[in-house]
């Protein structure tokens, strides 16, 4: 009987030491340096706002096309342009727009 609580005591401290463990392996997708391609509008499926926080280094807008994510730099002309089509046709027939800090 004891033999029995001895490997339930040594399966329980097993298993909190590997979710702790893949815990903090986990990392948090972010931008670290923006991209200098043009995006077409029409590609465009949405966009999220990336804040500088613990993890992220750099404000950035993260364009979500089909299959990819493409970093760019928020304060561009050629950014705010693209976020803007991006609300427009959001507007008009709906679409995808989220803030993550």
């Amino acid at each position: 009987m004891a033999s029995g609580k001895v490997c339930f005591l040594a399966t329980l401290c097993s298993l909190v030491i590997l979710s702790t463990f893949i815990g903090s392996t986990q990392s948090v997708s972010c931008c670290l340096r923006y991209t200098s391609r043009r995006l077409p509008c029409q590609r465009l499926l949405g966009y999220t706002v990336q804040t500088i926080n613990r993890s992220c280094d750099i404000n950035s807008i993260i364009f979500h096309l089909p299959g990819r994510f493409v970093c760019a730099d928020p304060s561009s002309i050629r950014t705010q342009r693209q976020m803007k089509c991006v609300d427009e046709r959001r507007k008009n027939k709906g679409g995808r727009r989220s803030v993550r800090s």
